[in-house]
């Protein structure tokens, strides 16, 4: 799964209807460019290519009375609302996923309702767990890596992050159940969007033609 996709979808949902510098500029708000592959590039790419797979309608807006190139806004098709949930729920619930793709979900997380939420992190927990305990059938990690040699090594890292994750995640449930944050059917939840004409403090650069379209 790629993180590019669940982001670019999300991104595009909270605006409700967005051109593609806005999701740029959402996108390098969150800083996701330092921790996933959401480059321009890859944005301008992805709002395309859902566009044609129809997850995403392009609306072609005219010129500005000033002149300039026409732009493109794009809103979720019911086809496209559907494909977030599901990938939303699925970076949620997986352990085996890479960390890009773990932290755009946690940025979503409140699209969803509170009960879900935990449910699916505890899901998050029991197949870290199941890893964990796979693994240490044939290593112990209270005998330390080197019993297996420098190799030993690789598997101790993999164990070490599935303690952690599985030690974060809980917490997390643990701060959810709490009553932490604001989640759907709630009431008004922060969005972490950018209105237009809205200063972009972590901003990479001045738009380009591309930014426009």
């Amino acid at each position: 799964m790629s993180a590019i996709r669940l982001l670019v979808l999300g991104a595009v949902r909270q605006h409700g209807r967005a051109h593609g510098y806005q999701v740029r500029n959402d996108l390098e708000f969150w800083g996701a460019h330092e921790w996933s592959n959401a480059k321009p590039g890859s944005i301008y790419h992805a709002l395309k290519q859902l566009a044609k797979q129809e997850m995403l309608h392009a609306h072609e807006i005219a010129p500005s009375a000033v002149g300039g190139p026409p732009r493109t806004e794009y809103e979720l098709t019911d086809k496209g609302t559907e494909e977030f949930f599901a990938l939303l729920r699925e970076a949620l619930t997986a352990y085996d996923q890479k960390m890009d793709v773990l932290s755009a979900g946690v940025g979503f997380i409140v699209d969803l309702g509170r009960a879900e939420v935990i449910e699916l992190l505890k899901r998050r927990v029991r197949g870290l767990e199941e890893w964990r305990s796979s693994v240490t059938g044939y290593y112990t990690p209270d005998d330390g890596p080197e019993s297996l040699g420098h190799i030993g090594e690789i598997t101790h890292m993999w164990v070490h992050s599935a303690e952690a994750g599985a030690e974060w995640t809980r917490g997390l449930i643990e701060r959810i159940e709490g009553g932490a944050y604001t989640f759907a059917g709630e009431g008004e939840s922060v969005l972490g969007v950018l209105m237009e004409g809205e200063e972009n403090p972590y901003a990479t650069g001045v738009p380009h033609e591309g930014d426009l379209r």
